[in-house]
């Protein structure tokens, strides 16, 4: 148990809200009505203005939610009012080949979700629905303020809370600052937080296409020697693409008019949903892994891309994000009824030792996967095709496999059970 002399001083204290939380993206967010559940009140600071947030319009950004960031939803009161918007994904199918010539080898895997009595792995999700539906929720939270048009310039961290200063002259006075800013957080660089990682030399192509064909719900990961083409249903005839290729040629591509974009990504996508049209924009990202060294420091802690950037091989960094955001506001809460000082390093190092082994496991097996399927090595080619036959003919180990891209293994935060 911490101090309880310091606990009664911060009681004492004047301050402007209990948690500041730097970023209102989808973590930030999230992170604002889990801790509200909790009675904690909450500043949410976000540079952004308010409409660029809660811009509805599609721009082709989507997310793989996975069964248990489903349930999360479900437990902030988010999930009712969107489920008639998203895409269960039913099946997973996962092959190894060469752009224009399709799977080279019979071995492949499927993933099929009667396989689980839960229900679906997950649900794809666009990002105009979420997002609009958690900024909502968070407005319609009396324990929840925010700032937009704003920026943190400074924290200042003492033994009682911290105190910081906007880009406007405006100062914030909290317990705790919660760093959910991205993979450069300022948050994490004005408290020292240093980051390990590398580049992969690559880069996503991210958009959406509409098909003539459905899709029944089945998202396909193909394996190319240059990075994975991610083929994911959304509602209606309409897929997201998340296409890895190595830097230069994804630079090439991204330069290329829409019709000229179309005839180099058809081949890779083959004609199974027949002829594709973009829909909405295109955007691109490069890859690289990117690990926070500590999650936390003396009043504060690191959630989602702040904490952990990972390659989207298996499409689980919101996932991994929103399992940081259970943690944590679960730790903070159960401190908070016991009468601790929720924001003392002590507390805070247990949502530490309760996420750092599963962000290290799952960079590890991201950053193993892209490694060894993105390339073109006949060795390496022979030994995961063999791989992927043994798991698809053991039922055991492939239901395994779906409970982990379900999000239903380890210990889970009660949000998400």
């Amino acid at each position: 148990m911490d101090n309880p002399a310091s606990a009664a001083i911060l009681r004492g204290m004047k301050m402007d809200t209990d948690i500041a939380i730097v970023g209102g993206g989808l973590n930030g967010s999230a992170l604002a009505l889990a801790l509200a559940q909790q009675g904690i009140t909450v500043c949410v600071i976000d540079a952004l203005p308010r409409p660029a947030r809660a811009d509805a319009d599609f721009d082709g950004r989507s997310y793989a939610l996975a069964m248990a960031s489903v349930r999360m939803l479900r437990a902030l009161g988010i999930w009712a009012g969107i489920e008639d918007r998203t895409q269960p994904m039913l099946e997973i199918k996962v092959s190894d080949g060469r752009a224009g010539a399709g799977p080279l080898t019979p071995f492949s895997l499927h993933f099929d979700h009667a396989e689980l009595e839960e229900g679906p792995m997950g649900h794809m999700c666009e990002d105009r629905v979420l997002r609009p539906a958690l900024l909502n929720a968070m407005d319609a939270d009396s324990r929840i303020t925010t700032i937009s048009e704003d920026a943190v310039t400074t924290q200042e961290v003492d033994d009682t809370g911290v105190t910081l200063t906007l880009a406007s002259g405006r100062r914030v006075c909290a317990r705790m600052i919660v760093g959910s800013d991205g993979r450069a957080s300022g948050t994490a660089q004005r408290a020292g937080i240093r980051r390990t990682g590398w580049g992969y030399g690559q880069t996503a192509l991210v958009c959406a296409v509409e098909h003539e064909l459905p899709h029944h719900g089945i998202a396909h990961q193909f394996f190319m020697p240059p990075g994975p083409l991610a083929i994911l249903p959304l509602p209606g005839n309409v897929s997201s693409i998340v296409w890895s290729e190595n830097a230069a040629t994804a630079a090439a591509f991204d330069a290329l008019d829409d019709e000229s974009f179309l005839a180099v990504l058809r081949p890779r996508f083959g004609d199974f949903l027949g002829d594709i049209a973009l829909r909405g924009r295109r955007y691109t990202y490069p890859l690289g892994l990117s690990l926070a060294n500590h999650l936390v420091a003396p009043r504060l802690a690191l959630v989602g891309d702040a904490a952990h950037g990972m390659h989207p091989i298996a499409g689980q960094g919101l996932n991994a994000g929103l399992r940081d955001i259970a943690a944590l506001a679960q730790v903070l809460g159960e401190a908070r009824a016991r009468g601790e000082d929720f924001a003392a390093i002590g507390v805070l190092e247990r949502y530490q030792r309760w996420r750092r082994f599963d962000i290290a496991a799952l960079a590890a097996t991201t950053d193993l996967t892209n490694r060894l399927f993105s390339n073109d090595n006949p060795l390496l080619r022979k030994l995961r095709d063999i791989g992927m036959g043994a798991v698809q003919a053991t039922a055991p180990l492939r239901r395994g496999l779906m409970r982990e891209a379900a999000g239903l293994t380890g210990d889970l935060p009660d949000l998400m059970r």
